[in-house]
């Protein structure tokens, strides 16, 4: 039974680690630096190696390998100019090639879409494996030289140099086609959506950290006195909470933190971001925020879910505008955000209580909730599709299947609200009468799915 207990406790501090985890991965994926970087250290290190064999061999500790390149001096430096050179004017063309990859991104998609071709693995090991080379390239030609017996050609390395040369050529091949596969519409849609998913489970994955809104604001109303003010250091978008700081915090102080803004606010220098109580904690909890926060200029995915379904509604509305007319594009985008919302119904907790190790509540905070998520996912997308019945029908078969997901009333009445919206924009935009039949078909498949839950929930209640 103990063994048991460990195995179940062990699942929300995965988790927890996760989250944590997750931004620090998310920062250093972000930029194009990093895995270049790495890279370049493993040349070095690779040519540390095969120097100190060359040297071996230079001195008849063993003999050169067969499949060494043999060439004198000259004839290496003639070999290893050469492949320095041209690896150098490819990572000016992969630049190139990558620079009209994030201004297509920005002008097509949206400029918040950067952010996902700059973490991209694959732009990233291209580079870094280029620049390697040519770093080990330049190591090479500069270790060859005179020695104690006369000149000194580094055989192995100058080999090794042919070799990563030749790898250059597969991962330039493999550049290529992965560039052309990432500036398209549906893999770019889908890739959004798998980092969205990503999130949703990290978000949803403790269900022992959720809790009501009526029992957080009972918490709260039974809390002695008005509470002190934290108010927030910097400006910008809340980025991150680090829950477990904010709960040491309050820990340490016997105190409760009421968070009132989630990642993905905007939050001023000097606004009120947070109640203590007691009141005298506020003082110290506000020198102590810096390390359990982070703000920046831009949003990310790391806390915010509703983050990724503004990406997805984002390129849905561009592809609806009139400069860009693009239908099926925008069908795409609903389906996977259908699917997105399909995975939080009947799982997402918008308030959060976190508790210390005796059960004491610590910290209390929210997020967005999922009427207001359905809301984001729906309502601008609607609103762009005057007068196109594809696009209205698709939101209706995709609030039809979320409606299968449901498992209260007040989740059915969230989702019958924007279904009826739709129905009432295809009376007043829709000229054509068999358009606005088929519209209606879709409009009663939702009303008919919301029937069979409530049903179904009947069934639970009285089982």
């Amino acid at each position: 039974m103990a063994s048991d207990n460990r195995h179940r406790g062990r699942g929300p501090v995965i988790r927890r680690l996760l989250r944590g985890s997750e931004w620090r991965r998310e920062v250093l994926r972000t930029n194009l630096w990093l895995v270049p970087a790495v890279e370049v250290l493993g040349a070095v290190a690779l040519f540390v190696v095969t120097y100190v064999l060359d040297r071996a061999a230079y001195n008849g500790v063993f003999r050169t390998p067969g499949w060494a390149i043999s060439g004198g001096p000259d004839v290496a430096r003639t070999v290893l100019i050469g492949i320095a050179a041209a690896v150098i004017t490819v990572v000016g063309v992969v630049f190139s090639i990558v620079i009209v990859a994030l201004t297509l991104t920005s002008t097509q998609f949206g400029p918040r879409m950067l952010r996902n071709f700059i973490r991209d693995r694959g732009t990233q090991l291209t580079l870094g494996t280029f620049v390697a080379t040519f770093v080990y390239a330049v190591l090479t030609l500069g270790s060859v030289g005179q020695g104690s017996h006369g000149g000194f050609v580094p055989h192995i390395s100058v080999t090794v140099t042919l070799v990563l040369m030749l790898a250059d050529l597969a991962v330039l091949i493999y550049f290529l086609h992965h560039i052309t596969i990432q500036i398209q519409l549906p893999q770019v849609i889908a890739g959004i959506a798998g980092d969205l998913q990503n999130a949703i489970e990290l978000q949803t994955g403790d269900p022992s950290e959720g809790a009501d809104a009526e029992l957080a604001s009972a918490l709260i109303a039974n809390m002695d006195g008005q509470g002190g003010i934290v108010i927030a250091p910097r400006s910008g978008y809340l980025q991150y909470l680090e829950h477990g700081t904010l709960v040491s915090i309050a820990t340490e102080m016997d105190a409760v933190i009421h968070v009132l803004f989630r990642p993905g606010h905007f939050i001023v220098q000097g606004q009120e971001y947070a109640t203590v109580w007691p009141p005298e904690a506020a003082d110290r909890v506000t020198r102590e925020l810096a390390g359990a926060h982070v703000t920046g200029p831009y949003r990310t995915l790391a806390q915010d879910v509703s983050f990724g379904v503004d990406q997805l509604v984002e390129i849905g509305i561009r592809a609806l505008s009139a400069a860009v007319n693009d239908t099926f594009t925008a069908l795409t985008c609903i389906d996977w955000i259908g699917d997105s919302l399909c995975k939080v119904t009947g799982r997402w907790q918008p308030t959060r209580v976190y508790r210390d190790a005796t059960g004491a509540v610590r910290v209390i905070t929210t997020e967005t909730t999922w009427e207001r998520l359905v809301q984001r996912a729906f309502e601008k997308i609607r609103q762009a599709s005057r007068a196109m019945p594809a696009v209205m029908i698709r939101q209706l078969d995709a609030l039809t299947k979320i409606m299968e997901r449901t498992t209260n009333a007040a989740d059915r009445q969230v989702l019958l609200d924007q279904a009826a919206m739709i129905e009432r924009l295809s009376e007043g935009t829709v000229d054509e009468p068999a358009d606005r039949t088929d519209i209606s078909r879709a409009y009663q498949r939702v009303l008919a799915a919301g029937r069979v839950e409530a049903d179904a929930d009947l069934r639970r209640r009285g089982a």
